[in-house]
């Protein structure tokens, strides 16, 4: 199987969304974010992405020259709209923006609206936690998970992301769909002629499924049953009603060039931990972190990725014949 460098990746996945109608800048932001996910063993937001983000470029169903802008109504708060863009772009604006503005009020918000897929949720969190914030992240995504006790998809999966900065080492991420697995791990099933597991989604008449195809056109089963989707309806308000972002059941998929942009929203939020709790905040978190790993088995969450990312930044990307065809075909 091939191997790619990183840098090769990034280079790889540009070239081929450039080729589709996408600004270089612009190109490159999403090629960053793609070739991260791969790197960390978030595949479903990785590489398999690229065909159907071409795609989506090249007859503007995202519009792969727009350029997010930010406005400043109040102190704390930043109002980012993405311009029917790629997500990317609008959250390196936000979290090249966002720590300044919560080091100087103490904590900072930043709603985006007309987005896209924002991938790995958790990467926007950890670069703001790599700058000393405890950073938050809702998204909401296109329909995907009906509400309880119903059989129509009004919430998408509503990746809910966090991360807290520890002293001296990488920060603490959770990076969670509201939905048993995400929507990606499926696309991906489904490229490679597989099917998935039984317990992640229902067909499109409601019935168990293990065809990555059915399920797509179905449900998917939540997390934690009536809490799941309790969660997925705040994200829901969160990512999209109060950012004035499009709800999930009147968004176009991700996952293909069909309709229109689906015009998501996401929101975060940055806090200052000095302030807030005092100049040894970051050591009460550090006690935290120890006192799970010091348990036999235990590990704290995100700590895989980490693995993952160092192995591809020494060995490489291992990508696939038919992977890398479908990208350079892109």
């Amino acid at each position: 199987m091939p191997r790619l460098s990183l840098a090769d990746a990034e280079d790889l996945v540009a070239a081929a969304l450039i080729r589709a109608n996408t600004a270089d800048g612009n190109a490159r932001s999403v090629a960053r974010a793609l070739v991260a996910a791969e790197a960390d063993g978030l595949k479903g937001h990785g590489l398999s992405r690229v065909s159907s983000y071409a795609a989506q470029s090249r007859v503007g169903k995202v519009d792969g020259h727009a350029v997010p802008t930010a406005a400043r109504p109040k102190p704390a708060l930043l109002l980012v709209d993405a311009a029917h863009g790629f997500a990317y772009p609008a959250m390196d604006l936000v979290t090249a923006e966002l720590p300044a503005l919560a080091r100087q009020e103490g904590v900072a918000v930043a709603a985006v609206r007309r987005s896209h897929h924002c991938g790995a949720a958790g990467h926007p969190v950890e670069r703001l936690a790599a700058a000393g914030l405890v950073a938050l992240l809702f998204a909401n995504t296109p329909s995907a998970i009906a509400p309880h006790g119903g059989s129509r998809a009004v919430f998408g999966t509503n990746p809910i992301a966090f991360a807290c900065p520890l002293p001296g080492r990488a920060p603490i991420v959770v990076d969670l769909a509201l939905s048993q697995v995400a929507r990606g791990p499926i696309v991906a099933a489904r490229a490679r002629g597989e099917r998935i597991p039984e317990g992640w989604a229902l067909d499109s008449e409601g019935r168990p499924t293990t065809d990555p195809e059915a399920a797509l056109k179905g449900t998917m089963l939540p997390l934690g049953g009536a809490k799941g989707t309790a969660l997925a309806l705040m994200v829901e308000l969160l990512a999209a009603g109060l950012t004035g972002a499009t709800y999930a059941a009147d968004a176009s998929t991700f996952i293909d060039a069909e309709g229109g942009p689906p015009g998501t929203g996401q929101l975060l939020l940055a806090l200052d931990p000095g302030p807030i709790g005092g100049p040894d905040t970051l050591s009460r978190f550090a006690a935290l972190a120890a006192a799970i790993e010091d348990q036999p088995g235990a590990r704290l969450p995100g700590s895989r990725r980490l693995d993952s990312r160092a192995a591809a930044a020494r060995d490489g990307l291992a990508v696939s014949d038919a992977l890398l065809a479908e990208i350079q075909a892109a």
